[in-house]
């Protein structure tokens, strides 16, 4: 049996929740695939906790 652990998932899914309750959504939406690359990056560099990628995720999406 293989199992795939996508360390994506969690962030991404609060991510997208508190950026609807914000009223960004729409950002959230357009932001999606810059998220994604943006936080590839911060797991390739070292990062892994998921706390950590979702400020930073969240962080992302208000700025750009």
């Amino acid at each position: 049996m293989h199992t795939e652990i996508n360390i994506f998932d969690k962030p991404i899914e609060r991510i997208r929740k508190t950026c609807e309750l914000m009223g960004l959504g729409a950002d959230f939406d357009r932001k999606l695939p810059e998220l994604e690359t943006y936080l590839e990056r911060l797991v390739a560099e070292g990062e892994t906790s998921e706390e950590r990628l979702t400020v930073s995720g969240l962080t992302f999406v208000k700025q750009a």
